[in-house]
């Protein structure tokens, strides 16, 4: 069995034991969302027992009490760094000061079951360049990580307490601010539906809580046959996963119902 610190990997724990799951999931209720398979692959290579004790409000030593009578050896000389467990700090945090950052939390928004990316786009064109956006969120934003990554933008997140995340963003002195939210629904919808039907692979992302319908989305589409659509139930338009679609050559046409309730066909282009 392996030997584990406050610096060790979550991953590398769940790997090592098969009930190493479950004994997490008892320290912290906040721990529940590993049960589902997109968000431990998301969250788990990245977390190590001395951040996932801040998320879960509770100490690295809670994790040895759980781990230890599945037979991993505790190394308690490790005291767990708080730098954002040894990633390296870019060198734009270094020089962040009040009068270049600009604080967005949307936190709110998020309870109230709505879509903060309009906001967070207009905070972002409303910035100037090499500003620094400060959004503070609930979890770490990771497709709008890669969305604005993309855009030159230079980001750093870091955990600051339970269900307390800020991630940074600098802007660069050029930065493509199309926002990428008047997405066109093509009118041939019905066509594409009847080429597929009965070749359709149905999901309903409604439910779940962000980050996850683009997660899943992105999940089934890597596995979807070539003959193959994927016929999917969304609550709005997800404006995050249309350049990932994109990026792997799949093709998508959308119909919106009403507020609340949108349909997409993804298939390979």
């Amino acid at each position: 069995m392996i030997t584990i610190n406050a610096d060790t990997k979550i991953a590398a724990i769940l790997k090592a034991h098969p009930d190493a799951l479950e004994a997490i999931v008892s320290i912290s209720p906040r721990f529940t969302k590993l049960r589902n398979p997109l968000l431990r692959k998301l969250m788990a290579s990245r977390t190590s027992i001395s951040m996932a004790s801040k998320v879960g409000g509770c100490s690295v030593n809670d994790f040895f009490k759980k781990l230890k009578p599945l037979g991993f050896k505790i190394d308690n000389s490790v005291g767990g760094n708080d730098v954002q467990d040894n990633v390296e700090i870019p060198e734009f945090m270094k020089q962040l000061t009040p009068e270049n950052t600009i604080e967005l939390d949307v936190r709110s928004v998020l309870d109230e079951g709505k879509d903060p990316l309009s906001l967070i786009l207009k905070k972002t064109k409303e910035i100037q360049p090499l500003q620094t956006l400060k959004l503070i969120n609930s979890f770490e934003p990771t497709p709008l990580i890669e969305m604005l990554g993309k855009r030159g933008y230079k980001t750093y997140s870091e955990i600051a307490g339970t269900e307390l995340v800020y991630t940074y963003f600098l802007k660069p002195e050029r930065a493509d601010d199309s926002d990428g939210e008047n997405v066109q629904t093509d009118g041939n919808w019905e066509e594409i539906y009847k080429r597929f039907e009965g070749k359709l692979k149905e999901i309903d992302v409604r439910h779940l809580e962000m980050p996850l319908p683009m997660l899943t989305i992105l999940e089934e589409v890597d596995n979807l046959p070539s003959d193959m659509a994927l016929y999917v139930h969304h609550k709005r338009i997800p404006v995050f996963l249309l350049p990932e679609l994109k990026e792997r050559k799949l093709d998508f046409r959308i119909k919106e119902i009403s507020e609340g309730e949108v349909f997409l066909l993804i298939f390979k282009a």
